[in-house]
């Protein structure tokens, strides 16, 4: 795939970072010939392991692409609900993408062997794509280890599949290298917030949603910006390539000035270096960012409904009908569900009030 490198992961030979990326916004020729630019940067960062300490640590190895990463398994236990309904369409449009009917439903569950269930035993370890840069989702925690409620996710497929939820090897991928890195194989799974809509389903397959979110206007405490509307009229609006956002404001920009980066926590460096004016993106992540950082928050409502799902190779159904195994029994077990054990401890500090997950949705 061109412009991917790999880099080996801290003390385990296993395969790193993918894809190229001006980490957290700025090149190193960038830091170079803008120390004022960084000094302003460094006063704004808030808080230790969140999205401020991250993006100061992308910012001083901009010229390594992406940090290698480690095995970490996050732990801890939580209340849980029931699963739920997925939320009615009504509320508010369909995703950027969505142009074919029910894009959510995906194989019944299989507990069957195929060919990628087969080449993954083979190799001893499960390759998954994929942030380390999402506070909450995929992150690196005080310990310097890799966590989050993607992560959770990943351990118990590869629990599933493996019988170890260590047999992993992690990869970071930039949003817009998602699903190259799918179809050339470079990895077996991607989970990293990706919204299953009808245009990805064209190149890559999907389990059933784990993860109900929305689109929404993230900006800083006094901006004019209010929310998805002619606010952002000449504003500089952020988003990362190959995202929903970025196809929600090519499709209706409201007269903003589009920024595109390859990886949402830059849009969120450029927020605080002032370079751009707001952020698209998922609520599910931007209340994390703004959980660390008091100066921004998010504006307006959801303006879309979408889903997260697991995503795989689009010839690997029997991978796919294991994943959705998998997250059978995930959400499974009432107040006790990995699901809900994983939300409590991962989102619910930044993200509160979810009820469960969402139903699944099948089409055999």
């Amino acid at each position: 795939m061109p412009g991917r490198t790999r880099h080996e992961d801290e003390g385990s030979g296993n395969a790193g970072a993918i894809g190229t990326t001006r980490a957290a916004g700025l090149h190193g020729a960038d830091a170079e010939h803008e120390p004022g630019g960084l000094r302003r940067f460094a006063r704004r960062l808030r808080g230790w392991g969140g999205v401020g300490a991250m993006a100061a640590a992308c910012a001083l190895t901009a010229a390594a692409v992406l940090l290698p990463l480690a095995h970490a398994a996050p732990g801890g236990t939580g209340h849980a609900a029931p699963v739920r309904e997925p939320a009615r369409m009504a509320v508010a449009p369909l995703a950027p993408g969505d142009t074919c009917q029910d894009p959510e439903a995906s194989l019944r569950p299989g507990g069957l062997d195929g060919p990628a269930i087969q080449r993954i035993r083979a190799a001893g370890h499960l390759v998954a794509g994929v942030d380390q840069n999402s506070f909450k989702w995929g992150y690196r925690n005080p310990a310097g280890q890799l966590d989050g409620f993607d992560i959770a996710l990943v351990k118990a497929i590869a629990k599933d599949i493996l019988g170890d939820e260590k047999a992993v090897i992690y990869r970071a991928i930039p949003t817009s290298q998602r699903i190259p890195a799918l179809k050339d194989n470079t990895v077996d799974i991607v989970v990293r917030t990706m919204t299953i809509n009808c245009k990805r389903l064209e190149d890559v397959a999907f389990s059933t949603a784990y993860f109900e979110a929305g689109q929404q206007v993230l900006a800083p405490k006094g901006s004019a910006i209010t929310g998805y509307d002619a606010s952002l009229k000449d504003r500089r609006i952020c988003t990362a390539a190959g995202s929903t956002a970025e196809a929600a404001l090519a499709s209706q920009s409201y007269g903003s000035v589009p920024v595109s980066v390859p990886n949402q926590l830059d849009c969120l460096v450029r927020l605080q270096l002032g370079e751009v004016d707001g952020i698209i993106t998922d609520n599910a992540l931007a209340a994390g960012q703004a959980a660390q950082d008091p100066s921004i928050q998010l504006v307006g409502s959801p303006f879309t409904k979408e889903f997260y799902g697991v995503a795989m190779n689009k010839d690997a159904g029997d991978l796919v009908r294991r994943v959705n195994k998998v997250l059978e029994d995930y959400r499974a077990g009432g107040e006790n569900s990995p699901w809900m054990s994983a939300y409590t401890t991962h989102l619910k500090p930044v993200l509160p009030g979810v009820s469960g997950p969402p139903a699944p949705k099948y089409r055999d």
